[in-house]
C-alpha cells in the first residue's frame, strides 16, 4: 500500500460513516418525510447572472452561484455509504467549476471524499475549521482552515465561520479516538451582493445562534437528532428569526427511517413556526432566488 493509499484510509476513518456512529438511537418509526423530485441542472446554473441563486444538492449540500461567483457547502454528489432516496441534481464530473467549497465539518455526508476528491480539477480551494483543514491537507487539496468568527473573501462574497456544537463523537469513545472540540465543526456565513445567508452547519442550539444578525435566508440544520437542533430547537431558531425564509437542509434524502440524524417531517415544522410560509421545502436542485429582506 503506497503513501497515498494509506492517508486517504486514515482520512476515511477519521471521517467515520454516519451509518455506522451512534448519533441517536435507532426507533421503530418506519415513516419518513421524503424530498420531491429532483430538478436537474447543468452548466448553465454556474454562468454570471444578476442575482444569487442557490440550489439545495439533496443531502446538507448546497450550491451557490452569486452573480458569477459560485461555490459549494457540503456537497455529496457520490459515493454515499448509505442507500439514498433521491436522484443527485448534478454529478460530480458534470460540474464545470467551482470557486470554492465549504465543509462544515468531517462527517461523510458533509465531508464526501468521493465528492471533493473528483470536484478537486474544477475547484480552486477548500475551506473549514482548522480541523477539516488538516484533514483535507492530508489528502492534497488546496484548503485552508479557519477559527470560529475568523473571515475569507471569495470574489464578491465575505464569509466568516459560525460556532457550532457538534462533537457527539465524544460521547460514544473508541479506542485510539481524539478529542473533538466544538470548533472542530462550524456554519457560514455568507455575505453575497444581494444579501446575507446563514448556513448552520450541523449543531445543537446554542445561545449564539439566537442572537445573530438577521440572516436573509438560512439554510437550515433540520433533524430530529439531539445532536441537530432538533423540532423543538428548530421552533426556537426560526421563531427568533421570524421573517427569514428557512432553506430545510439535512432531511428527506437518506432511505433511513429508524435513524433520526436523517430525519425531519417539515409539516411538523410548518405548524409550530411564526409565518410558516416562509419555509422553504425545495425539491433538489430546484433554483430559490435571495431577495434581502427589509429590516429595522
Amino acid at each position: 500500500m503506497n503513501i497515498k493509499s494509506i492517508t486517504l484510509f486514515l482520512v476515511t476513518l477519521t471521517c467515520l460513516s454516519i451509518s455506522a456512529m451512534a448519533q441517536a438511537a435507532r426507533d421503530t418509526s418506519r415513516y419518513q418525510a421524503k424530498a420531491a423530485a429532483t430538478q436537474s441542472f447543468g452548466a448553465n446554473a454556474f454562468e454570471k447572472s444578476s442575482a444569487t441563486t442557490l440550489r439545495w444538492l439533496g443531502m446538507a449540500g448546497w450550491m451557490v452561484n452569486s452573480r458569477g461567483t459560485t461555490l459549494m457547502v457540503d456537497p455529496v454528489l457520490e459515493g454515499f455509504d448509505m442507500k439514498v432516496m433521491i436522484d443527485y441534481p448534478i454529478l460530480s464530473r458534470q460540474v464545470p467549476r467551482l470557486d470554492a467549497i465549504l465543509i462544515t465539518h468531517s462527517d461523510n455526508d458533509h465531508f464526501s471524499i468521493p465528492t471533493t476528491t473528483s470536484l478537486a480539477k474544477v475547484t480552486n480551494a477548500y475551506y473549514s475549521t482548522l480541523y477539516v483543514d488538516s484533514l483535507m491537507k492530508n489528502l492534497s487539496f488546496p484548503s485552508r482552515g479557519f477559527d470560529i468568527g475568523e473571515k475569507f473573501n471569495i470574489g464578491n462574497i465575505a464569509i466568516h465561520l459560525t460556532p457550532a456544537d457538534h462533537a457527539y463523537q465524544n460521547a460514544y469513545p473508541r479506542a485510539g479516538q481524539r478529542h473533538f472540540k466544538n470548533e472542530d465543526a462550524c456554519g457560514f456565513w455568507i455575505e453575497t451582493p444581494d444579501g446575507s445567508i446563514w448556513a448552520t452547519g450541523d449543531s445543537r442550539l446554542m445561545k449564539e445562534h439566537l442572537t445573530m444578525k438577521t440572516p436573509d435566508a438560512i439554510i437550515f440544520d433540520f433533524s430530529d437528532s439531539e445532536w441537530h437542533f432538533t423540532l423543538e430547537g428548530a421552533v426556537k431558531l426560526a421563531n427568533a428569526y421570524p421573517n427569514t425564509p428557512l432553506l430545510l437542509s439535512h432531511w428527506g434524502s437518506v432511505d433511513a427511517p429508524g435513524f433520526s440524524p436523517f430525519n425531519g417531517d417539515p409539516e411538523k415544522l410548518k405548524k409550530l413556526v411564526i409565518n410558516p410560509e416562509r419555509i422553504q421545502v425545495l425539491a433538489p436542485g430546484q433554483p430559490y432566488v435571495l431577495k434581502s429582506l427589509k429590516k429595522e
